[in-house]
């Protein structure tokens, strides 16, 4: 197996590992180790059915169901990223981690490529760690008590969603999920403390007000992204991006107008942030 970084604050590239074949334990460690390393990790020609992908995944943590969209036909767990010829918005299309208007969001989420467009449809992804560990001591001390609210329903993120609940969605979900989080959380496996806000879903801050905590939260989703935090990568077909939705953040570009994007999507159970 080989491991090659692909920028300096995130991301590598995993070489020489063929994923239909059984996951050992040994080499479930070793992947592992790289995910919490480099935050997100990329393996290319990976031609997988469902059934290898879901295997994959469960090396990993226990898949879970994606609140909005019904997984594909036999397989409840994976659902499909896609946008098609005539969409004009792509789903989950700004800068976000995975759906932190749930009480335990998710550990990580992984991508499988079925369908890439000729170009454009890169995702990027930045590094949560690092953006907290840039911040002054000043700041740290100001947000280290401070409470996140997410929600489901900001009108940024719930619109890139449209398409895919009109054509997948559950029926009898609710219209809306809440939760509150620490504005800076201490990951469970590596102890370190990461930003936990994104644009997509943060919408306040617990005890203030929204004129209160506007100036504080859009300095943070400015902040958090800055380019020296980020990496990005540029699929092809059967390629998986497997991310750690507890220190990274994700933006799928929207840059494909008239051709199809097709992914399958796997959620992995988390726990409460502290």
């Amino acid at each position: 197996m080989d491991i090659q970084p692909i920028a300096g604050a995130l991301g590598a590239e995993i070489s020489g590992v063929d994923l239909r074949d059984p996951i050992s334990p040994a080499l479930a460690a070793q992947l592992r180790a790289a995910f919490l390393q480099h935050k997100v990790i990329f393996l290319r020609r990976q031609p997988l059915t469902p059934q290898q992908f879901l295997r994959f995944a469960e090396a990993f943590g226990t898949p879970i169901e994606y609140p909005f969209v019904k997984g594909i036909e036999g397989f409840p767990m994976i659902i499909e990223v896609k946008k098609l010829e005539h969409e004009k918005v792509n789903f989950g299309g700004v800068w976000h981690s995975d759906t932190t208007y749930l009480q335990e969001p998710p550990l990580g989420s992984m991508l499988l490529s079925r369908e890439v467009p000729p170009y454009g449809g890169d995702t990027l992804f930045a590094n949560q760690e690092l953006a907290y560990e840039r911040l002054s001591d000043t700041m740290k001390q100001v947000l280290a008590p401070l409470v996140g609210i997410s929600s489901s329903a900001k009108a940024d993120v719930s619109k890139t969603r449209e398409d895919r609940i009109k054509s997948d969605g559950k029926e009898g979900k609710p219209s809306e999920y809440r939760a509150e989080h620490p504005i800076v959380r201490t990951h469970p496996e590596t102890g370190r403390k990461s930003l936990y806000v994104n644009e997509a879903h943060t919408s306040g801050i617990v005890g203030m007000t929204d004129a209160e905590s506007a100036p504080l939260l859009q300095f943070l989703f400015a902040h958090q992204v800055r380019p020296e935090f980020t990496c990005r990568f540029r699929w092809d077909a059967d390629c998986i991006a497997f991310w750690d939705n507890r220190c990274a953040m994700h933006n799928p570009v929207n840059d494909y107008h008239g051709y199809k994007r097709l992914m399958h999507r796997i959620t992995l159970q988390g726990t409460r942030p502290v």
